[in-house]
């Protein structure tokens, strides 16, 4: 498993995804525990010197807005459905960050989450892609704010939030 660096979506936002997997729930899709986050990065490892790099990086930077507007799936992860991001500078730029605070300080990086293969979303289902996709589609953009950064650890569930908007 892993710890991941997760940036936390504004209530407006959260509530809207909260809502569409609740749609999939109710027709008997398995749906995500966790409240929507999305992944900027994972490693086995982020040691506490990652951690406040990462920090003092993240305070020098405007965290963007994201529109979550794609149905689709991740490579890896077939079998489930995403609402994707639209990827524009801005958003890159703060991937882009993130990373370059982590270089060389964590264990064993997750290739999918490195500039140039991640792509930002939200989980919606665990299972049935194309039914959950055809549930919703077409689907409405979420605008999302982002409140604040945590690193969350896969194994035991808990989260250190970093940085608050």
């Amino acid at each position: 498993m892993a710890q991941i660096v997760r940036f936390r979506l504004d209530m407006a936002a959260e509530d809207r995804v909260l809502e569409l997997r609740k749609t999939l729930s109710d027709h008997g899709l398995r749906i995500p525990h966790e409240l929507p986050t999305v992944t900027f990065a994972a490693a086995a490892q982020i040691p506490a010197g990652a951690r406040v790099e990462l920090t003092e990086a993240l305070r020098g930077l405007s965290l963007p807005s994201l529109w979550l507007a794609t149905l689709g799936s991740v490579a890896g992860h077939d079998d489930d459905l995403v609402l994707s991001a639209i990827v524009d500078t801005e958003l890159l730029a703060v991937h882009n960050a993130v990373h370059d605070a982590l270089a060389g300080k964590v264990k064993s990086p997750f290739g999918s989450y490195l500039p140039g293969a991640w792509l930002p979303h939200v989980v919606l289902a665990h299972d049935k892609p194309a039914e959950a996709f055809t549930l919703l589609h077409p689907i409405r953009p979420v605008r999302a704010a982002i409140e604040g950064v945590e690193i969350a650890d896969t194994r035991d569930g808990t989260a250190e939030p970093l940085f608050a908007d």
